[in-house]
């Protein structure tokens, strides 16, 4: 299977996701946030320094009520 590459706009766009999630999270670790979303803490943090730039729906979705965030609110700030 070929991967096409990412966009630009896909890689900053997951930039942004990351600083976004990265500042709901605050003080709480990692380990923490990651544990309550169902993800593992090495995901989270691909997730945050835009390693992983397009995360699955379900991924932003649970980390967004971990985090006590919109999820509507996340995707179009991260989106802008």
């Amino acid at each position: 299977m070929v991967r096409v590459p990412l966009t630009r706009h896909e890689r900053d766009r997951g930039l942004r996701l990351g600083a976004l999630l990265r500042d709901a999270r605050g003080t709480r670790s990692i380990v923490d946030v990651a544990a309550h979303s169902g993800i593992s803490a090495e995901t989270l943090r691909k997730i945050e320094t835009g390693r992983i730039p397009t995360p699955a729906l379900f991924t932003v979705a649970a980390l967004a009520h971990t985090l006590d965030q919109s999820l509507d609110a996340l995707v179009e700030a991260a989106g802008a």
